[in-house]
């Protein structure tokens, strides 16, 4: 069984190893440091199970993953996250992922999570089975950032930043008129006018630091 770490810092790349290796005992490990690397390790060789970090240099995790889960469909992917669940966590769900895992949490989370998902299960977290549940019970009316798809969610993140448009770009590996036309269509859906007014938002509802 060979089991692929994703993540752009070789020192955390060790520390989830140690941790999988001791919930797994006779696993075979395999690294790769952005996404780039992550999707040519998985045409190399069969991989049981993918750990993706979500943010990492070049594309993002959640671009990868779809990749992945589009090549691969029946791989189980687990997210890892800096990110508070309430930001990405159904989003990776919805596109796929097998578990959503905050790097805070504790290692025996991961290791739990790990075997749920290779005996063919998902793993959700307390917390955000809790969150899940009570958006059950929310009325119909959502965030406005919940009108969002993926990727206008990831270009409204960058905006409301600060993140110039051509940056923006090179970072998505799209052209700026692209990425012009994902900041118009958030514009319209969030009803708003100005970056300011975007950045407004995403610092009330702590989508930005």
């Amino acid at each position: 069984m060979r089991i692929l770490i994703a993540d752009d810092h070789a020192v955390v790349r060790r520390g989830l190893k140690e941790i999988l290796a001791d919930a797994l005992p006779g696993a075979d490990f395999s690294e790769a440091g952005n996404g780039d690397e992550a999707l040519s390790c998985l045409g190399k060789s069969p991989v049981a199970l993918l750990v993706l970090d979500i943010n990492m240099p070049g594309r993002s995790g959640m671009d990868v993953l779809r990749d992945v889960k589009h090549a691969y469909p029946r791989m189980p992917v687990i997210i890892l996250s800096c990110h508070p669940e309430e930001q990405y966590a159904v989003r990776c769900l919805r596109a796929g992922a097998a578990a959503y895992i905050n790097k805070e949490s504790a290692p025996e989370e991961l290791a739990i999570a790990t075997r749920k998902i290779l005996s063919g299960g998902r793993y959700v977290s307390a917390s955000l089975a809790e969150k899940l549940i009570a958006n059950l019970d929310e009325s119909a009316d959502k965030p406005l950032h919940e009108l969002l798809s993926d990727r206008e969610h990831e270009v409204m993140k960058m905006i409301a930043a600060g993140v110039p448009l051509t940056e923006i770009g090179e970072r998505l590996h799209v052209s700026v008129k692209t990425i012009s036309s994902y900041r118009a269509r958030i514009m319209e859906k969030m009803q708003m006018k100005s970056n300011a007014d975007l950045t407004r938002y995403a610092m009330t509802h702590g989508l930005i630091d």
